[in-house]
């Protein structure tokens, strides 16, 4: 090995790193496909829990309708609703990746003398002093990320062999925590709102142009008592602008992993679902995440509530700052379907009752022998002239000219 050599390093050096294709979490199934896929089982599987619980009348004290509405109110049938209805990911680089915010670390710690100077402060020997009482990596913090103690060896590309600054500890924890959770939850946020102000608008204007939601969004408008499979009961061409391309420009926008896009799709997935499941579970949380929940987007489903409500699947920050968050009542409005729809449900059901009563009451009627004569053409002909002639006269009330014609 060469001898130690001396080469001046201003930060500590990145680590090298090799690129290894990273496994998948379901192996032999890759992420990408995962990410897929991944969201259409969350899709049903949730809508059939809801579904279960719909057709078995289970919690019913929180159903934001009842089972007459969904039978009489909507436009479309459960069964059409159901009808309608990349290269390998690389790893190795996380080692360098989180030095690299290590080292963004120890730069910003160059800021740290001149705070203090301008708060009025003696930096240097305030890092002195600390440095005295044995708190050497708050002395090096205060000193602009200066640590004279902490070096690492490391072997140059040529073999040579040299002392290189090292990170403090809690720089590369800093850096951890910014690497594996800071940055993909700021990811996740920034996704959100971009789904959500793509789809506010979009939504917004497929209600605001007639061609666009007569063409297009009025299908998804045919159930006035949404439930959980019909969250993506809608148009193709909507289905495509409103959720897929929405969701796709916020995971490239955002510069997600496949993972985090395996995760935020299916999220989408639920939250969607879930605010279409007819149902205002007090233990929900995603009932209570955000404002937007299924009470709040059922208004919008509702005839009186169709141009309000707009903001979907997780904030309503655009609905309350454009001002189209429906603020009127809605007890009573809920109250009126209800009975309105309940009457129709039980008028349909007196009807079939009397229709099968008058059935068992009326008695049949015996089907007449039909008699076929044996005669010719001429008895029939004879038959036929003295039955017409025996019609004649006052007493039948038929002309004539009636009979003869």
């Amino acid at each position: 090995m060469a001898a130690n050599a001396s080469v001046a390093f201003d930060l500590p050096p990145l680590p090298s790193y090799t690129l290894t294709e990273r496994q998948p979490v379901f192996p032999p199934i890759p992420d990408n496909a995962v990410a897929l896929f991944l969201p259409i089982i969350a899709y049903w599987a949730l809508s059939g829990i809801y579904h279960y619980l719909d057709v078995n009348n289970y919690f019913e004290q929180y159903r934001l309708h009842t089972p007459a509405e969904l039978l009489k109110r909507n436009r479309v049938s459960r069964w059409e609703v159901s009808r309608i209805l990349i290269p390998p990911e690389m790893t190795g680089l996380d080692d360098y990746n989180v030095a690299t915010w290590a080292q963004r670390v120890r730069i910003a710690q160059r800021a740290i003398p001149t705070i203090l100077t301008i708060l009025g402060l003696d930096a240097p020997g305030l890092a002195k002093s600390v440095s005295q009482n044995g708190h050497s990596i708050l002395a090096g913090a205060l000193a602009g990320g200066s640590y004279p103690g902490m070096v690492q060896s490391m072997i140059l590309d040529n073999g040579a062999e040299v002392t290189a600054p090292a990170f403090a500890g809690w720089e590369l924890a800093l850096a951890s925590f910014v690497y594996w959770y800071f940055v993909p939850a700021l990811q996740f946020l920034i996704a959100i709102s971009i789904v959500d102000t793509w789809q506010y608008f979009l939504h917004r204007a497929m209600h605001l142009n007639r061609w666009l939601y007569v063409t297009f969004h009025s299908r998804h408008h045919r159930l006035y008592v949404p439930y959980a499979f019909g969250a993506l009961y809608n148009h193709p061409v909507e289905g495509f602008l409103l959720d897929t391309a929405g969701t796709g420009i916020a995971f490239l926008l955002t510069g997600m992993t496949n993972r985090q896009a395996m995760w935020f799709f299916t999220c989408s997935t639920i939250k969607t679902v879930d605010d279409h499941c007819g149902y205002a579970f007090p233990w929900d949380p995603l009932q209570h995440f955000t404002s937007n929940n299924a009470a709040y987007h059922d208004i919008h489903h509702q005839s009186w509530g169709i141009k309000s409500n707009f903001s979907q699947p997780f904030f309503i920050f655009w609905d309350r700052l454009l001002n189209t968050q429906w603020k009127g009542e809605v007890k009573l409005r809920y109250e009126r379907a209800r009975d309105n729809a309940q009457k129709q449900v039980d008028m349909e059901t007196a009807q079939a009752t009397e229709a099968a009563a008058n059935e068992v009451t009326t008695p049949a009627i015996e089907p007449q022998p039909v008699v076929v004569s044996s005669e010719g053409p001429a008895a029939r002909t004879r038959l036929r002239r003295k039955t017409v002639d025996s019609l004649k006269g006052p007493s039948h009330g038929v002309p004539g000219s009636v009979l003869h014609n």
